[in-house]
């Protein structure tokens, strides 16, 4: 409607919102630029919708998701009351921050990283605490100075669109120094060699927000959470919408969840071909930084907006981010053998060997 955009608050009308991986519709791809996992969920995720009572979906579901909170609470190993549960972890992010920034409050993330915190901090008509990664895309020495005063701290570990993890150590000493609340986004930590949650134990400012989407295939359902101290828990859950999780989506994070072995043997058969496709593109002339997720950050010899366009034209999608300190970059999901050996085998990969 004309003249609508003056109905909007003046921080939501001049921002711009987050914007996803590309899902392409015009033709038959090698789909490796969201990061989705290439292999299906664990059976059991089948048998749970197989059996599911439909004649329930006229119900509200569970407001607190119990059932999951107790799934997601045994493979944090903690108790329920550490859990809360969101759709997809980004809801879990958004609740962080309505809770804990207001207009004008700062809120301080690291760039490069995931896009959706700036939006968010827009959202709320906060004020960016930006720190810039060094050269090799680590924290900076004088990060807790840079940050001071912040209410909020937003961490990908590992991050994005990057794939490194930063020091366990460093994190562990920033949560300690910092005066707000730390969250580490911890969705590709699945992939990694380590996680956060003993920090969640040993400072009562730490947030880890995890999801299903990616080790356990189920990027489709939505379900993420949240493991936190308990006080902050019962504030999140005033904050949360009351049924942020749908039923269906519930049974089957539970049964993702109880199925440890099949998650593994996914994020085992990821990290092989990981690091196979890392050594063949290193020994073709990439960069290839070191990835504790799924997926790739190179630097191809060629400009990488036109190893993209190359990509695209053979069939196959990464993704490619126009920041100054990203452009030179590409950023290339892990997807089956099969998938990697079309890539690998592409003319735009081989001529650069």
């Amino acid at each position: 409607m004309a003249g609508g955009d003056g109905l909007f608050r003046k921080n939501i009308a001049a921002m711009h919102g987050y914007v996803p991986g590309e899902q392409p519709r015009d033709r038959q791809y090698v789909k490796l630029n969201t990061n989705e996992n290439p292999y299906p969920p664990s059976p059991a995720v089948g048998e749970v919708v197989n059996a599911f009572d439909w004649a329930w979906l006229n119900r509200y579901p569970d407001p607190l998701a119990d059932d999951a909170r107790d799934a997601a609470a045994g493979v944090m190993g903690v108790e329920r009351d550490w859990i809360l549960t969101g759709n997809g972890s980004d809801d879990i992010l958004t609740i962080v921050t309505r809770a804990f920034v207001g207009e004008g409050d700062d809120l301080a993330y690291f760039e490069p990283s995931y896009s959706l915190y700036p939006v968010l901090a827009d959202i709320q008509g906060a004020n960016h605490r930006v720190v810039v990664l060094t050269g090799d895309f680590e924290m900076p020495d004088d990060t807790p100075a840079q940050i001071e005063g912040s209410r909020l701290l937003f961490i990908a570990r590992p991050n994005a669109p990057t794939g490194n993890s930063f020091p366990l150590a460093r994190v562990d000493e920033l949560c300690a120094a910092f005066g707000g609340v730390v969250v580490i986004d911890e969705a590709y930590a699945d992939f990694g060699d380590d996680s956060c949650v003993e920090l969640v134990k040993r400072h009562d400012n730490v947030v880890v927000s995890r999801t299903v989407s990616k080790g356990y295939s189920l990027a489709g359902v939505r379900f993420g959470w949240a493991c936190a101290p308990p006080h902050l828990i019962a504030g999140l859950m005033a904050v949360k919408d009351s049924y942020n999780v749908n039923a269906l989506t519930q049974a089957v994070a539970v049964a993702a969840l109880a199925d440890q072995t099949h998650f593994q043997a996914n994020v085992d058969r990821i990290t092989a071909t990981r690091g196979r496709v890392a050594a063949a593109l290193a020994g073709g002339g990439f960069e290839v930084l070191a990835s504790a997720a799924n997926f790739l950050f190179v630097k191809p010899p060629i400009a990488a907006d036109q190893f993209m366009a190359e990509l695209r034209e053979a069939g196959v999608l990464v993704r490619h981010f126009g920041g100054v300190r990203t452009r030179d970059y590409v950023r290339i999901t892990i997807g089956t053998d099969a998938e990697m050996d079309v890539l690998l085998a592409l003319p735009c990969v081989r001529r650069c060997d």
